[in-house]
């Protein structure tokens, strides 16, 4: 992984695809590289070390004049990051690949190409795949066929493109487990594996589905399943905004992207609740008569998402009446478990295209569940196209690894779930229902007096310019927004930081505390406070240092060792949505102070699509 881009066209493609890597610079990569076919159909190949501009100025200096070429960004899996393993990867003179995923039986399969007389130049499970095409195209009468033996042959996940000397004119695509999407242009057709890096070419996308091998040229797409049956793909417009990837008058991604959360919100709300009620048709076709035969709730998740899939489990049983368990997707995937009657899967993912969250759906629907529904940003990603409901969150394309707009609107995307969930079954009466989507009308107003903490909370930060581990707490539903917290200052400040339910602090965590360890605390007036008061106490007790995000009903009183932040009293629906901003906040001034970079920390990437 992380980022293919792709193009056949009559005019020269170099500039088109390393504005692709650019736009997908977003997804976390340590290399890059290109190879286009020039106006000889000699291979031409760039590729370094670092970022899309170390590429992009190599290609400057020695243009390279064709229409036909491919583009990676890498993200580490096999190899250490170098010019040697970064993408594309070549198999003599004539062929060249990009691929993302991880090839697991690639040990196997280089063994047994180097006893075919195969050296390898990389220490990449993608060069693998050059070799075995260019293998198969010795007996194989078109890349095409190539392709698709080749594709036989792996295991594993991957989203590959291959490009041939010989036939100038065309490339070959595969996709198992790795999204690909193809744009649609006059007289030029393209690739890439997030459609934002095509919108300054393309408007029009197919995407490509589990097990299809497609051959693309200037004039013609042609799509075969996994039987290798020629299929058609529906064409989508797609109404995504090129400036996604524009900073505009923001310092980073991140930071656009918290102050977009009150329009964000209100895109998420839109159609969906009227004055008083949800509106329960809006979740889907057939949603009312699902939702009224739902006995329990799984939501399996990844990251940021499995936070908000805990915080809403507290809603689906508090609210709803309806049982609910929460699971990582990776624990899911791997363990027995029994299915529960009536029992609906919620997958909850940014992209869609979470691997394990995938694989776990695909796993669910082997095991009886009455049906699964996504809660997802991207609309054409792979678990969109694969439940039975999509609750669409329109967060707008999130640039930024540390995820923000998309966990608020998770929550207020789940919330309104619940809504419709409790009141199908009887359980939320119209009155209730009425007092959950006023306060849900007040969101993007509370999100906006959130956001005028920015100040006193960049001058809090300053506090952890010296500290190397943090500990946050919360109680109920606000454990969850502690989590998250948590994770976000890990991300991008790279602070050593933990969550805890804080009726657990006899249990462990306090042996933890000491003037080094600032204590992060969620305590808004609920009818868990004064529990949540008695263990800030236990911190102050043994010297430690808070910092209390609370209600100016809560009663807290600043003193020596705990500064007190107070955030305007919100309705407690929405509250854990709130909370979420200042957290955000700090751990944003807390990575400036660091001198982190904010948008692409270090190691991760942005849409995990491998195991």
């Amino acid at each position: 992984m992380c980022g293919i881009v792709g193009a056949v066209a009559q005019r020269d493609v170099a500039e088109i695809l390393v504005e692709g890597l650019r736009r997908l610079e977003y997804r976390g990569y340590d290399s890059a590289g290109v190879a286009i076919l020039d106006t000889e159909c000699n291979l031409q190949r760039v590729r370094r070390l670092g970022k899309v501009k170390e590429l992009a100025d190599a290609v400057d200096s020695n243009p390279i004049i064709g229409g036909t070429g491919i583009a990676h960004t890498r993200w580490a899996t096999h190899g250490e990051p170098s010019e040697a393993n970064a993408h594309p990867h070549v198999s003599g003179e004539n062929i060249a690949l990009v691929h993302n995923g991880i090839i697991e039986n690639h040990e196997v399969l280089r063994s047994l190409l180097i006893e075919r007389g195969y050296s390898f130049a990389s220490q990449t499970d993608t060069e693998v795949i050059a070799h075995l095409v260019e293998w198969e195209l010795r007996s194989a009468k078109t890349l095409l066929e190539a392709v698709q033996k080749t594709a036989a042959q792996l295991e594993g996940a991957y989203g590959t493109v291959v490009m041939d000397r010989r036939d100038p004119d065309r490339l070959v695509v595969a996709r198992s487990g790795s999204p690909l999407v193809i744009g649609l242009g006059i007289g030029e057709n393209f690739l890439a594996s997030d459609q934002l890096a095509l919108l300054n070419v393309t408007r029009r996308f197919m995407f490509l589905e589990e097990g299809d091998v497609a051959e693309i040229t200037r004039r013609e797409v042609n799509i075969f399943d996994l039987n290798g049956e020629s299929v058609e793909r529906e064409v989508h417009e797609s109404n995504l905004q090129q400036d996604a990837a524009d900073k505009g008058q923001y310092r980073h991604f991140m930071q656009k992207e918290i102050y977009q959360q009150p329009s964000a919100l209100i895109n998420t709300m839109e159609g969906r609740i009227s004055n008083d009620t949800v509106i329960v048709e809006s979740i889907g076709a057939g949603a009312a008569d699902i939702l009224r035969n739902v006995e329990h709730v799984q939501i399996v998740a990844c990251g940021t998402s499995y936070n908000a899939g805990m915080t809403a489990r507290y809603w689906f049983e508090a609210l709803a009446g309806v049982s609910c368990d929460v699971e990582i997707a990776s624990e899911f995937r791997y363990r027995k478990f029994v299915t529960r009657p009536n029992s609906l899967l919620i997958t909850l993912s940014q992209s869609g295209e979470t691997a394990d969250t995938l694989a776990a759906l695909r796993l669910a629907k082997e095991k009886g569940y009455m049906s699964a529904m996504t809660i997802c940003n991207v609309a054409g990603s792979s678990l969109v196209r694969e439940s039975d409901l999509a609750f669409m969150t329109r967060a707008g394309t999130e640039i930024g690894v540390a995820s923000t707009k998309a966990f608020t609107t998770q929550l207020a995307t789940m919330l309104m779930f619940v809504t419709a969930l409790g009141k199908q079954r009887g359980v939320i009466d119209p009155q209730k229902e009425k007092e959950i989507v006023t306060s849900l009308h007040q969101l993007p107003t509370q999100i906006e007096k959130a956001l005028a903490f920015d100040k006193p909370i960049e001058q809090l930060a300053e506090d952890f310019a010296d500290k190397h581990h943090a500990l946050f707490l919360g109680r109920g539903e606000f454990y969850p927004i502690a989590m998250e917290g948590s994770l976000k200052l890990k991300e991008i400040s790279y602070i050593h930081a933990e969550a805890y339910a804080a009726g657990e602090l006899k249990h462990g965590p306090l042996a933890l505390i000491d003037a080094d360890m600032p204590v992060i605390v969620v305590a808004p007036t609920n009818d868990l406070l004064e529990k949540l008061k008695s263990n800030i106490e236990e911190v102050r007790a043994r010297g430690g240092l808070l910092y209390v995000f609370a209600d100016s009903d809560a009663g807290f009183e600043e003193c020596e060792g705990m500064k007190i932040i107070t955030m305007p009293k919100v309705d407690e629906f929405i509250a854990p949505i709130f909370y979420t901003i200042p957290m955000q906040l700090l751990s944003y001034h807390v990575a400036l102070i660091k001198g982190t970079d904010v948008d692409q920390p270090r190691n991760l990437a942005k849409a995990v699509t491998v195991e």
